[in-house]
């Protein structure tokens, strides 16, 4: 499994995934390491950071979702917990949804159920 946060504050990579390209690039690479799937997340996980606006947090997610998956068939997981990302981004290919909040949106149980997301 590989880790591509698209946040400009990332404890993980500090960053460097936040411009798309990199993002993209990052989950590729990955999968041809032999990563069987990426999780991709838009929304820092700590309690100290600003609140990401949900529009900002699909800007953020969903092309690297499409591209990744044009370019891979890695298994793409969307690390989110708005059910409305995760609506956009099974659409655009993702496979499973880690909801770190353990549905906090009550929408998401649907969304996961009905796509057949994981």
């Amino acid at each position: 499994m590989a880790v591509v946060n698209r946040t400009p504050d990332s404890f993980y990579d500090r960053g460097r995934t936040f411009e798309l390209d990199p993002a993209v690039t990052a989950a590729v690479e990955a999968a041809d390491r032999g990563a069987d799937w990426v999780d991709i997340g838009g929304v820092p996980f700590s309690p100290d950071t600003p609140v990401v606006a949900e529009a900002e947090e699909i800007d953020r997610v969903l092309p690297v979702v499409e591209r990744v998956a044009a370019a891979s068939d890695v298994v793409i997981s969307v690390d989110t917990t708005s059910a409305a990302v995760a609506r956009r981004c099974v659409a655009a290919g993702a496979a499973v949804i880690n909801d770190t909040s353990g549905f906090h949106d009550p929408a998401m149980v649907g969304v996961v159920a009905e796509s057949g997301a994981s």
